[in-house]
């Protein structure tokens, strides 16, 4: 079983998504800032890690609250853990504002309104940005 953390970053009404590119999974397709659980690694460390090397955003583990898990069945079993964070994201301050560090594997970083996800979503990503706009800790998708 794979585990990954998710980072849900919302302000102002809108979610921030990167477009995934280059990477040989969904490529083309709108997701979160995430990544899997490395040996030794805790998965609140490895969802800040994934935050602090992906977008540029330091957070700490107390930074993160868990906000929705999802078990999926793609070619392999997944747990998917989807946390936000409570720490604002002003902009101009060292270490919070969110820019696309890996431009090799996302070509596009930008805000969506929640209400109006682009349509060239991932699919579970889009059932759990559902299910965290309707507070559902627990969703399956894929079996």
């Amino acid at each position: 079983m794979i585990a990954s953390g998710y980072l849900i970053l919302v302000q102002g009404g809108k979610i921030l998504m990167l477009r995934r590119f280059h990477t040989g999974y969904g490529d083309g397709l709108y997701s979160l800032p995430a990544g899997h659980v490395e040996d030794k690694e805790s998965l609140l460390t490895s969802t800040c890690r994934e935050a602090r090397e992906e977008i540029g955003v330091r957070l700490t583990p107390r930074d993160l609250k868990l906000v929705h898990v999802m078990h999926r069945s793609e070619e392999d079993i997944r747990m998917d853990f989807f946390f936000t964070t409570k720490k604002s994201l002003p902009a101009g301050r060292q270490g919070l504002n969110p820019k696309n560090l890996e431009p090799h594997k996302a070509d596009d970083l930008r805000w969506f309104p929640l209400t109006k996800l682009p349509k060239n979503t991932v699919p579970y990503i889009r059932a759990a940005i559902r299910s965290f706009q309707k507070s559902i800790i627990y969703s399956e998708f894929g079996w």
